[in-house]
């Protein structure tokens, strides 16, 4: 039985993760400084932009709507006239199977081709290539939310992140979802520098709220059988659980707690959840105990102003694109690298140093709704938001989430201080 409900849910999943999608927007005025001149990835008519993402593997369920969502907000731009209204702009993309080696591999490839690069998925993947454009004085933005990049001068991370989704979440556990801090409150993680990021937002919880940490979980991305994980959460007594991992590793660790008959409270990372997952044998257990903390509102939810620009241009620009949170995050990363770009052409420079230069004169970047905004500028002013939106999983929504809490932020959120990866 078990075996049955992990092979189709992860068939659904690689299903799930053949769509496309697209934004277009940012502020940004004229060339005041002039025409920038043509340099690598710029030939003075076309900007090109590096995407690094895992197109195939268990992780493309994330890259592809991901790298989607690029697309969508830059052709969307393009129609209008580009960047500034007058350079378009093109995606170089490549893929990086989710792998920290393979991503090195493939930047190095195409980083003379680009002024920059919009979408690099994954943390691991990320600080690979950090030192690398820090040395190329690149700019760089992670699609992953760990709180490393908010204070490095060459990534242009969005969105609030994970540290502050676990924070969020344990709020809610606490003051409205049913928990003390007597609780027996645990937590499974995936066994890299992205399930630490998730557990160091426990952490910090439980330092704020007084509770303890009953029991934590590892276990490798690809593991085939959880069951050690899952009979050891049981034996601690676990009543609420915070999970940190990728979506076919998520479905096969919910998969096995419902054959084990394991049904505590379950918060998930936003990465760990995908649309599959609404119309799969485990969408009842998700139904009655689950809650995913991710930000921005429900597919279709027009009462946020971001959102029916969203599907309006997903509709003419990804034809057949499935609603997807991932293809919201990639769609917003183009709008923040849009403002870039736009006051790197205000200043007249869009070589990699101009870019940097950019970035750093940066103000606020708003996402209408579907993140909160972003506070950008100097590294060390830098604020990203500090807001989470939690949802519940239905089956009758688009995307298969129906928002329990939207855009709030804990007290205990708004203390977290960021620091440097290195």
């Amino acid at each position: 039985m078990y075996r049955r409900i992990t092979l189709a849910l992860a068939a659904m999943l690689v299903v799930a993760g053949c769509g496309g999608a697209g934004d277009q927007g940012g502020g940004g005025s004229g060339g005041t400084a002039g025409a920038p001149q043509s340099t690598a990835g710029f030939d003075g008519t076309t900007i090109k932009l590096g995407v690094l993402s895992p197109l195939s593997g268990p992780v493309a369920v994330i890259g592809l709507p991901l790298t989607a969502g690029n697309k969508i907000w830059f052709d969307a731009l393009n129609q209008r006239g580009g960047v500034a209204g007058k350079y378009k702009v093109e995606l170089v993309q490549e893929d990086t199977q989710y792998k920290p080696d393979v991503t090195v591999q493939q930047y190095n490839k195409v980083k003379g081709n680009v002024v920059a690069f919009t979408q690099i998925l994954g943390t691991a993947p990320t600080l690979a290539v950090l030192p690398q454009l820090k040395s190329d004085k690149m700019l760089a933005a992670p699609a992953s939310l760990d709180a490393l990049w908010v204070r490095e001068a060459n990534l242009l991370p969005i969105g609030g992140p994970y540290q502050i989704q676990v924070i969020n979440a344990l709020d809610h556990y606490l003051t409205e979802g049913g928990g003390t801090k007597d609780s027996k409150i645990c937590n499974m993680i995936q066994d890299d520098v992205y399930g630490e990021a998730g557990l160091q937002g426990l952490q910090y919880a439980a330092q704020k709220y007084g509770f303890t940490i009953a029991n934590t979980q590892r276990y490798k991305s690809g593991t085939e059988n959880f069951t050690g994980q899952i009979q050891a959460l049981a034996g601690a007594g676990c009543q609420m659980v915070f999970l940190t991992a990728t979506p076919t590793d998520a479905g096969k660790i919910w998969g096995t707690a419902a054959q084990a008959k394991f049904n505590p409270r379950w918060y998930a990372q936003s990465p760990a959840y995908a649309a599959a997952m609404s119309k799969s044998p485990i969408t009842p257990y998700l139904q009655a105990t689950t809650t995913i903390v991710a930000e921005g509102t429900e597919w279709g939810d027009t009462k946020v102003a971001g959102m029916k620009d969203l599907v309006d241009r997903t509709t003419q620009f990804g034809p057949g694109q499935q609603p997807d949170y991932y293809l919201a995050f990639g769609y917003n990363q183009g709008r923040a690298m849009t403002a870039v770009l736009e006051k790197a052409i205000e200043l007249g420079n869009l070589s990699h140093e101009g870019i940097l230069d950019a970035m750093q004169k940066l103000g606020t970047v708003s996402f209408d709704g579907l993140s909160g905004d972003y506070v950008y500028g100097a590294t060390e002013s830098r604020n990203p938001p500090r807001s989470s939106t939690l949802f519940t999983v239905d089956a009758s929504k688009p995307f298969g989430l129906k928002t329990l809490k939207y855009n709030f932020t804990s007290d205990a959120a708004k203390t977290f201080e960021f620091k440097k990866a290195s």
